[in-house]
């Protein structure tokens, strides 16, 4: 009998665990933790690209990250993406023929992301644009950069310091796959 009470005990440590290490971080204020030096450059991409030419010809976010509104990512265009303008925009230009050469052959660009979360923590650009948040919140103002450059921490600090003050939920589950 004493045997399966430990192993019951043992059953429910995880949960409760779980729980009081969420109530312990959601009670607290301004949570404290590693902070980054902003701006962080970030290595040349594959091809020139500036956000502020783009967005000073009414470019829109949404216009190249398609899935920011319906998808956990926002995604990063692809030269058949980039064609559908380019096709009559800056066609004499080396780097718009050469995404025209990969267009073509189907291939890829392998873009340098400037933000980035690690692979434990789960982030929707979908559900933050459904809660009325615009890019600019976690990616600055992007539209002004001719070269982009991380200036928005994507740390635990900035996100929980962001819920804090717009009262919503910093429960861990949201961000966290806690084995549930």
């Amino acid at each position: 009998m004493p045997f399966r009470r430990t192993l019951k005990l043992k059953k429910l440590w995880a949960p409760i665990a779980s729980f009081l290490l969420a109530t312990l971080v959601n009670a607290q204020t301004g949570y404290q933790g590693q902070v980054e030096d902003l701006p962080i450059q970030v290595a040349p991409q594959p091809v020139p690209f500036s956000h502020k030419v783009h967005t000073d010809a009414g470019a829109e976010c949404l216009d190249c990250h398609p899935g920011a509104n319906k998808k956990e990512r926002a995604g990063l265009p692809q030269p058949d993406q980039c064609m559908l303008c380019h096709v009559a925009v800056a066609t004499d230009r080396p780097p718009i023929q050469e995404l025209a050469s990969l267009a073509e052959r189907d291939g890829k660009l392998p873009w340098v992301r400037a933000y980035q979360v690690p692979d434990f923590v789960f982030f929707s650009h979908a559900s933050h644009i459904k809660a009325g948040e615009q890019c600019s919140t976690c990616h600055g103002a992007v539209e002004k950069q001719d070269v982009l450059a991380k200036e928005i921490s994507t740390s635990m600090i900035q996100c929980m310091n962001c819920h804090q003050q717009r009262e919503v939920s910093r429960a861990c589950h949201l961000c966290h796959d806690l084995g549930q």
